[in-house]
């Protein structure tokens, strides 16, 4: 009964700030003041919503005294912080900073903060980002899984992730390593948008080998979010709060690969809470990764194997939107389509030598290049082999692996 009342609270704020929004932008010093609130030692999400609701504006925060402020819920010491000025002093130094290191932020009073967010139960009080925050209104899929996947949850994650984008849907993933990153280069391939929210500042990569994945993102027009501070470094308990955000932004969340106990268990979970649609990708039950998504099968979760598994289950204005952003209203043209069985109408313009080579190849297990070229020994000569095998990486069919291991991508 007490969680209810606190959902309902939250949600009544919600409401009075979407109408007190709507009526009077927030001034910069109103923005300030979220920032101020925020960034006070002891003053969590829900406590700053909270807060602010009880204000007639926001700015109204540096004009009140200490009582005033001890009123709107607050600890005494972060009364104390706000009341000495320390938070003004604090916030207004983060703000230029973020400046300098190329990135925006946005709080919960402003126009451009996603209404998806403002329904669920924590909404953060302030996000930092970087590139086009407009992403974030975009009807857009959440897609998590393992850090650690098998060459087949690899590539099903890129499809699908590639399959969505191309159909204009936002692909929104944490940039971690794994399901992560192959979700994000999926959307890449197709030249959509896709927005990383992260468990760091906007000024701390992690991990650091996806440093160029971050710049392709903001290059293709993509959005990097996160709830934290500049310099937050990546500590354990920041990504699975951060999960909320993936999900609560989202219209539905993909899983390709999870083990029992994982982040992605909670992105599920909340999901679910949030009443948001939960998409699985199956998986062989002798992999320890297909737990997760076979669990939620089970549980309710609807089976995916193509994209257009998630696409019918959308909304009907929601595929209106889509279709009208990407096609003018018109039919999708997008070829290709990301599948179980990659084999049955892929509908791929090959040569003969890359037809070959390519069914050779499978998505869930690699192919060693001596192995290949021995299976086709006295069929085509090596030479043909490496061109057709560069032919469909160029065309991405088919990626290579370290060890020049070869996999089909679709």
């Amino acid at each position: 009964m007490q969680q209810s009342s606190s959902v309902a609270e939250s949600n009544t704020a919600a409401e009075s700030k979407a109408i007190r929004n709507s009526q009077n932008p927030p001034k910069s010093e109103d923005r300030l003041a979220w920032m101020a609130l925020i960034l006070t030692p002891g003053i969590g999400q829900a406590r700053a919503l909270r807060a602010m609701s009880r204000l007639r504006q926001p700015s109204d925060l540096f004009r009140a005294d200490l009582t005033q402020l001890e009123g709107l819920g607050m600890p005494g010491s972060s009364a104390g912080y706000i009341a000495d000025g320390k938070a003004k002093s604090i916030a207004e130094g983060e703000v230029e900073r973020i400046s300098q290191a190329g990135g925006e932020f946005i709080t919960y009073d402003d126009l451009a903060y996603p209404e998806r967010l403002r329904e669920i139960y924590d909404p953060p009080a302030v996000l930092w980002y970087r590139g086009d925050i407009r992403l974030l209104t975009y009807a857009g899929i959440a897609v998590v899984g393992t850090r650690h996947p098998s060459p087949y949850g690899a590539g099903m994650a890129q499809m699908l992730s590639r399959d969505l984008a191309h159909r204009g849907m936002a692909i929104f993933s944490g940039m971690a390593r794994g399901v992560d990153t192959h979700a994000h280069r999926g959307a890449l391939e197709a030249k959509g948008k896709t927005v990383a929210v992260w468990g760091t500042g906007i000024d701390v990569i992690y991990p650091k080998e996806n440093k160029r994945l971050a710049e392709e993102i903001l290059q293709g027009g993509g959005a990097i979010v996160s709830e934290y501070p500049l310099g937050t470094f990546p500590a354990p308990q920041n990504f699975p709060i951060r999960n909320r955000i993936l999900s609560g932004m989202s219209v539905g969340v993909l899983v390709v690969e999870a083990a029992e106990h994982s982040g992605t268990r909670i992105t599920a979970r909340c999901a679910l809470e949030q009443n948001r649609d939960v998409y699985a990708v199956p998986g062989n039950v002798t992999n320890k990764n297909a737990w997760g998504p076979n669990t939620l099968i089970k549980q309710g979760a609807k089976l995916t194997a193509t994209w257009e598994d998630i696409w019918e289950d959308l909304p009907s204005q929601v595929r209106v939107e889509l279709e009208e952003r990407v096609h003018g209203g018109s039919e999708s043209k997008a070829g290709g389509t990301a599948s179980l069985f990659p084999e049955q109408g892929n509908g791929l313009a090959m040569s003969v030598a890359e037809q070959r080579v390519y069914d050779l190849l499978r998505m869930d297990e690699s192919m060693q290049l001596d192995l290949l070229i021995e299976s086709l020994e006295g069929i085509l000569p090596s030479a043909e082999i490496f061109n057709a095998l560069f032919e469909l990486e160029l065309a991405g069919k088919v990626r290579q692996t370290p060890g020049k291991n070869y996999l089909r991508t679709f």
